[in-house]
């Protein structure tokens, strides 16, 4: 039919089919960031509150990393990782130097980041126990207590308070998960406070038969952006936007 049309109407034939596509396509990232926006470094913490499996560089696994990789991959934002100790990483993030984290809702970091209105994921922190030893149900239960920590971790306000001389807590710092295990074994602390991931794994691995544990708090995680980064509440709206429609959980437990 085509070729017995003047050749202006084809043009204009060919133009209005191509227009006409366009319209009927769907946006494969409807929750798309600007895609020239520039790359993001995310930093997180070289301790995990996740796990203790480490992968072929001997870094502790980050099962956020598999959660950036899709965010970004939908929002066309090119990204790198590196793991930073805690003080260095909250360092780096009031400067601006490093854009991108997943966290708590930290007030240190207030002025310098937004916070996501939603957490992505959240975690627990437990106090581990034998059966027969009392609960802990608030921090003031740990005054005049035996109890095991675990080096690298701050605990936040529950470490402070542990940690002030006044309280009169028996503090046994222990070099990682298993040797707070080993130690609580050999009768060298009442209490372990760990995080849920990695505490689940050492008990898997070696059960103690008469261990239990109480939630202490479920920490909440955050997207976490520098307010230096362009055009960064738009920015983290549209990463906001991604998050809510994948499926999280699944993504986090993939091999």
């Amino acid at each position: 039919m085509q070729a017995f049309l003047p050749r202006h109407l084809r043009q204009a034939l060919v133009l209005s089919l191509f227009t006409l596509a366009l319209l009927s396509t769907p946006a494969t990232l409807s929750h798309a960031a600007d895609s020239s926006a520039p790359p993001i470094e995310y930093g997180y913490p070289d301790v995990s509150v996740w796990t203790t499996k480490r992968n072929t560089e001997g870094q502790l696994e980050n099962p956020l990393l598999k959660l950036a990789d899709v965010i970004f991959g939908k929002a066309g934002i090119k990204w790198q990782s590196k793991p930073y100790p805690a003080r260095r990483l909250f360092k780096h993030l009031k400067e601006g130097a490093i854009p991108f984290t997943m966290l708590v809702r930290a007030s240190s970091l207030k002025e310098c980041c937004l916070f996501s209105t939603k957490p992505v994921t959240s975690t627990e922190l437990r106090v581990y126990r034998k059966e027969s030893t009392a609960s802990i149900k608030a921090k003031e239960d740990f005054i005049g207590k035996r109890v095991i920590t675990i080096r690298g971790y701050s605990y936040g306000s529950l470490g402070k308070f542990i940690r002030d001389k006044n309280n009169k807590v028996s503090i046994q710092e222990a070099n990682g998960h298993d040797a707070a295990f080993e130690l609580f074994e050999r009768n060298r602390g009442d209490y372990i406070i760990d995080y849920t991931g990695p505490a689940a794994e050492v008990l898997e691995a070696r059960p103690i038969s008469d261990v239990t544990s109480d939630i202490f708090k479920q920490l909440d995680v955050f997207l976490v952006l520098s307010k230096s980064y362009p055009n960064a509440q738009k920015v983290l709206s549209d990463l906001e936007k991604i998050a809510e429609d994948i499926d999280i959980q699944s993504i986090l437990k993939r091999k």
